[in-house]
């Protein structure tokens, strides 16, 4: 009531309720990003940890196949992730590593081994690659 009239449509208190429901919109927002960023973190540390257990399985295959992948484990604990497969087949190392709990949990799959020859070049004709120049020498200091 102003001045002994009731004022109809009056907009008192209004700003409040726009306020509460930006600031309810912005909280869920801010809460997908970062749901999204841990996600990431969880699907990197899952793939570092999976090529690197590759790696070192596939660098031991010649000890056989339950040393290689133990070494694989190993590697994998070391980087925080859970090796969940490893296969050495010859030279050839296929590992899948898991990070995360929950929905947050991702499996990532590594191969490593030597690099294969292109098969369109019979193996008389390939020609190694040429090795990048060495930087000149220096000249020896004169005293």
């Amino acid at each position: 009531m102003r001045g002994g009239r009731t004022v109809v449509g009056s907009d008192r208190g209004s700003a409040t309720v726009w306020s509460v429901g930006a600031i309810a919109v912005l909280c869920v927002v801010f809460g997908v990003v970062l749901a999204l960023g841990q996600a990431v973190v969880v699907r990197h540390r899952a793939a570092g940890g999976a090529d690197l257990a590759a790696l070192a399985a596939a660098d031991h295959w010649a000890d056989g196949g339950p040393a290689a992948c133990a070494r694989a484990g190993r590697v994998a604990r070391a980087q925080g992730v859970r090796l969940v497969r490893c296969e050495v087949a010859g030279e050839i190392s296929d590992v899948t590593a898991a990070s995360g709990r929950g929905p947050f949990t991702v499996e990532v799959r590594a191969r490593a081994g030597p690099p294969a020859a292109p098969l369109d070049v019979p193996a008389a004709a390939r020609v190694p690659r040429p090795r990048t120049p060495s930087p000149p020498a220096l000249p020896p200091a004169t005293p």
